[in-house]
């Protein structure tokens, strides 16, 4: 398999060294300083300059901008939550739960209107996500997915049941598909497009933009870096995955590894075939999830878990690399799309996300400190952190609003336990997916060690 620096969608578009945006160069005294220049970061300095443009406003960003998950992910921009629907009511109540999913639904088409109103080509596709019932185990457990959907009250508009023939004539797969949940919630972008378009817009707008600069230590109203300090009313951490990597976070988040492939571009033929007309972001119910889009220049891009957990949430670079999760990625491709063996894959990649310990993303301002946050997206962040973005635009300007009133909001995740329990607890959760699956395509029966597992880790 051929290999690419960074990802597929960083392909030609990453900086040389000699051409980044300049780092910083002494101490500095700003009104809001954001640390990660990935899509939270970003989206929160584009919305914090139009709101207010007299802000001084600075990103700090240790590599360049749409260097992390923002440029690397699977290009979903989805109103997925990694938190159930259950989880948050039962924390705060069944119509806060309820304003959040619709919050997020409305922040896909938010993308959407930014990259239309900004002029920003980023291969924009609105075709929703496709599900996949691929045996009987998947059916019954996307089913009862469904029903619980329907007791919150979000009915054929935001979820129906399609189905075998019904999905097929969607995207034909090869394998067993009795049917699929089908959402109109998600649109397939190229994501390095959209990190590096918002990079040009906000510096177009006033904001100083550090590339090179990595923050050593965070503290009240205070991000320290090598080259200096930089001092500010309010201080933004936006670092998902990278996290741990500063001081007194170690056990903030667990860093998970989420790796893809991509093919060449596919003949017309291998579409009049298959379909996927809409560019569906798809996959199916298996436990070890997968997920996969038709790019626009008629790739297929797919990923998955599976690569081990780094012990004491160590960022390893080599854990990009599995070469196991590459080729099994490689074989569900196939077992997916026969008609693609002939394809090269051209580009193998990865990069570490984002897992809080009750697998709840947040968004907040500590007031006494003047520090921010937002994060724990576990992968599904593409759109949430538009809605970080706003939501942190009202903390900020101390605007009381319905987004600084949902539940996610001042969320604290209680912090992972210490070695080796983290390590157990991950690679646990990793083996008892795996398994799972393994067992569901030999007996068709739901296998209860997921779910007992995801219970324990809080997923």
């Amino acid at each position: 398999m051929a290999e690419s620096a960074l990802s597929l969608w960083l392909d030609g578009r990453t900086p040389a060294p000699a051409d980044r945006r300049a780092g910083l160069a002494g101490d500095l005294d700003v009104d809001v300083v954001i640390v990660g220049a990935g899509f939270t970061g970003l989206w929160t300095a584009y919305y914090l300059a139009a709101a207010d443009p007299a802000l001084r406003i600075a990103v700090l960003e240790a590599e360049f901008a749409g260097f992390g998950a923002s440029g690397r992910n699977g290009g979903w921009c989805s109103a997925l939550f990694p938190a159930s629907t259950a989880r948050v009511a039962r924390d705060h109540g069944r119509d806060a739960a309820i304003a959040l999913r619709r919050a997020l639904f409305d922040t896909v088409d938010e993308v959407g209107r930014v990259a239309v109103a900004e002029n920003l080509d980023i291969d924009w596709a609105k075709g929703g996500t496709l599900t996949l019932a691929a045996g009987a185990a998947q059916e019954s457990r996307l089913r009862a997915e469904l029903e619980d959907e329907r007791q919150w009250g979000f009915g054929d508009a935001d979820y129906r049941w399609l189905n075998a023939d019904e999905a097929r004539a969607r995207v034909e797969v090869a394998t067993d598909v009795r049917g699929a949940l089908y959402t109109p919630h998600c649109a397939a972008i190229h994501p390095a497009k959209l990190a590096r378009g918002l990079a040009a817009l906000v510096v177009a707008r006033g904001v100083q933009l550090f590339e090179g600069t990595r923050v050593t230590r965070l503290e009240a109203r205070r991000a320290v870096t090598d080259a200096g300090t930089v001092t500010a009313d309010v201080v933004i951490r936006a670092t998902e995955g990278y996290t741990p990597s500063l001081p007194g976070h170690r056990r903030a988040v667990a860093p998970l590894y989420s790796l893809m492939i991509a093919t060449e571009p596919l003949p017309a033929w291998f579409f009049d075939s298959v379909g996927w007309r809409s560019r569906e972001t798809l996959t199916d119910g298996r436990h070890l999830i997968i997920y996969a889009q038709r790019t626009a220049d008629d790739r297929i891009a797919l990923g998955g878990r599976g690569a081990p957990y780094p012990y004491g949430s160590r960022l390893r670079p080599e854990a990009e690399r599995d070469q196991e999760v590459f080729s099994a990625l490689h074989r569900t491709l196939l077992e997916m799309f026969p008609g693609a063996s002939g394809a090269s894959i051209t580009h193998t990649w990865g990069g570490p996300l984002g897992v809080p310990r009750d697998w709840h993303a947040s968004v907040g301002l500590d007031r006494s400190t003047g520090i921010g946050w937002a994060g724990g997206y576990v992968g599904d962040g593409v759109a949430t952190t538009n809605l970080a973005g706003r939501t942190l635009t009202d903390l900020v300007l101390q605007r009381d609003t319905d987004l600084t009133r949902l539940p996610w909001v001042g969320h604290r995740s209680p912090r992972w336990e210490p070695e080796p329990l983290r390590w157990l607890g991950m690679s646990g959760g990793l083996w008892a997916m795996t398994s799972a699956d393994r067992v569901e395509a030999r007996t068709g029966q739901p296998a209860r060690r997921a779910s007992l597992m995801q219970g324990l880790l809080g997923g």
